[in-house]
């Protein structure tokens, strides 16, 4: 019986999140305004795809798209270069005074939000002549991302048995060595994890992606499509697929990518 109520609550909860997402799938593929409106949550009577690449071409989706897909990839992985090397100082190299320290500072971060920082970081930018580039969202975007990664993965690497690291050393392996040779490959299942929950997050972004950037060509996916509903907001057929680029490839991800999300975050845990 407690499983029967459970599973109830689950699948409603999941038609509630899928119910506005079928209005806009429907709504992408249906010809007018008017049918959407006599038909919001029923089926198109002839599926108009054209509606995709109007909007991919006509407004811009393609390069909002492109940008958003280079800017969210480079920051991900500078971001798992960045913190995977702070969390092996901090796990593995426990004989430096400093990594205690350095975790603790790096926690600081998790404490501040985001929003708070806007203005210093806009002023920051201006006084550094990046504003309104595409350097203006990668740094912030690496930088605040840090703690966050840096905690998921300094728990994998604490459950790593120091027997590991002894025997490299034995083999005559440098810190360098056991950290790229070892310690890395071991930590992948964390590295997916961090990466997919990274690009997610640089991928929605809209508060700095908005403020810092002004240039339409350089403008990001979620920036360009409040302009897309600016200019097309008599269509919504077309609104609807801008919508589904969107959504499609962050849904892709964590459809394929769910298990090594949930391995990852829940690795460090198990094994020690």
């Amino acid at each position: 019986m407690k499983k029967s109520v459970s599973h109830i609550i689950l699948l409603a909860y999941l038609i509630a999140i899928l119910y506005p997402f079928l209005f806009v799938l429907f709504s992408s593929v249906k010809s007018d305004n008017q049918e959407i409106a006599s038909n919001p949550f029923g089926l198109p009577s002839s599926f108009h795809f054209e509606n995709y690449h109007e909007a991919w071409v006509n407004a811009k989706i393609s390069t909002y798209f492109i940008n958003s897909l280079y800017i969210a990839t480079l920051c991900s992985i500078a971001t798992i270069l960045i913190s995977s090397l702070a969390a092996f100082a901090i796990t593995r190299m426990r004989y430096l005074k400093i990594s205690k320290g350095l975790y603790q500072f790096i926690l600081i971060g998790m404490l501040i939000p985001g929003n708070a920082l806007l203005l210093p970081v806009y002023i920051l930018l201006k006084d550094a002549n990046i504003l309104g580039t595409h350097l203006a969202l990668i740094i912030p975007y690496t930088a605040g991302a840090i703690p966050f990664t840096v905690i998921i993965l300094s728990a994998f690497m604490r459950s790593i048995p120091s027997e590991l690291e002894e025997a490299s050393v034995m083999d005559g392996l440098s810190a360098k060595g056991i950290f790229w040779r070892i310690i890395l490959p071991i930590t992948v299942p964390a590295l997916v994890t961090v990466f997919i929950v990274n690009f997610i997050g640089n991928w929605n972004e809209f508060l700095m992606a908005n403020y810092f950037i002004s240039t339409d060509e350089l403008r990001t996916l979620p920036v360009g499509m409040v302009g897309f509903r600016d200019t097309y907001n008599t269509n919504y057929a077309q609104m609807s697929a801008g919508i589904v680029y969107s959504i499609v490839p962050v849904m892709i991800i964590y459809g394929v990518l769910q298990k090594q999300i949930i391995e990852g975050l829940t690795a460090g845990s198990v094994k020690g």
